[in-house]
């Protein structure tokens, strides 16, 4: 498996049959060079996760790309003029060889006075990798590799090491960190605390994580 991070929420995960991205959103940067997609997946409808600019003329390179999204995000990708699929939780599907369980529902408390909106997470092959969006939802099967989110407006560090233990997977990747000055104090944390048999991988922006 191969791992791309393009800064904040957004993953590009290619497997021996399957090339997709996750959360192409307007924090990240250098997805839109991406050829050869199967499909764009995106976890819900916060900027950060769907740039309503870049997405349209990603897809426009990648004709046979499948876009799938949550239901809180179909009114933007219509506006859009795109063709999506509305997927929820327990749907499944697959992405070029790939398959893609879905599960969650909602996003995590920002605050009580703002209301919760819809976040599905998406599991890829049985487990490999797993990408939650903005949630703690942890799902049932073991899972290999997670996409940890590290900072976030509803998320403070704790959180993040207890939802680490929680899925406790084999490795784990940090994501959603472009709201913090300094991640690498997060990712420290993230290492000195994860549970046994949880290695913390920290690429740079754009830097490959080849994982067996």
């Amino acid at each position: 498996m191969r791992i791309v991070h393009f800064g904040h929420a957004c993953v590009l995960l290619e497997t021996e049959n399957a090339r997709i991205l996750l959360d192409p959103g307007a924090f990240s940067e250098g997805f839109e060079g991406e050829r050869e997609l199967d499909a764009v997946l995106i976890t819900h409808q916060h900027f950060d996760h769907i740039d309503s600019e870049r997405l349209p003329v990603l897809l426009e390179a990648n004709p046979d790309a499948k876009l799938v999204v949550d239901p809180g995000s179909e009114e933007t990708v219509q506006k859009l003029g795109l063709e999506f699929q509305v997927v929820n939780p327990g749907d499944a599907f697959e992405a070029g060889g790939a398959a893609v369980n879905v599960v969650g529902g909602q996003h995590a408390v920002i605050h009580s006075d703002i209301p919760v909106i819809p976040n599905v997470g998406y599991i890829v092959d049985h487990g490999a990798f797993y990408h939650p969006g903005d949630s703690f939802f942890v799902p049932e099967q073991q899972i290999d590799v997670l996409g940890l989110p590290t900072g976030a407006p509803w998320l403070k560090a704790g959180e993040a090491v207890d939802y680490l233990r929680a899925v406790a997977p084999r490795v784990a990747v940090p994501i959603h960190e472009a709201v913090l000055a300094n991640p690498a104090m997060h990712y420290g944390l993230f290492t000195n605390l994860a549970p046994e048999g949880t290695e913390v991988r920290a690429p740079t922006r754009g830097e490959d994580i080849k994982l067996p």
